[in-house]
């Protein structure tokens, strides 16, 4: 029952931007923690960011600090990955999560994936 779909994927260029988005069907508040994974070919998925959908506090990978951000629209059960100084080791799929951790909201729910590719 639960969705997310992500969008907002392409083909950019080192040192460009892009944002993800990530639509909730339903409040962004009935999760406890939202984040941001990704997978290259070959390799494992990794974690980029989180955010604690109540407080809004946030967590990211080394990788990630310093150039990506991420935020929420709770008016449009949105979350968002903006990703800025773009590196051609960024390119992967990138996946939506949201994690409840109590009943009756409790679940692990992931989106599609949206492919990003950084060209150097």
């Amino acid at each position: 029952q639960v969705q997310l779909v992500e969008s907002g994927g392409g083909l950019v260029q080192a040192g460009g931007s892009l944002r993800l988005s990530c639509a909730a069907s339903r409040s962004i508040f009935s999760f406890d923690v939202m984040g941001w994974y990704r997978q290259a070919p070959g390799k494992q998925r990794e974690l980029v960011a989180t955010i604690i959908s109540r407080s809004a506090r946030t967590n990211y990978a080394d990788s990630a600090k310093g150039r990506f951000s991420i935020y929420r629209d709770s008016g449009e059960n949105t979350m968002y990955l903006q990703m800025n100084s773009l590196k051609p080791e960024d390119t992967a799929v990138y996946y939506c999560n949201a994690k409840g951790e109590r009943p009756p909201y409790a679940g692990d729910y992931w989106g599609q994936g949206t492919q990003v590719t950084i060209s150097s």
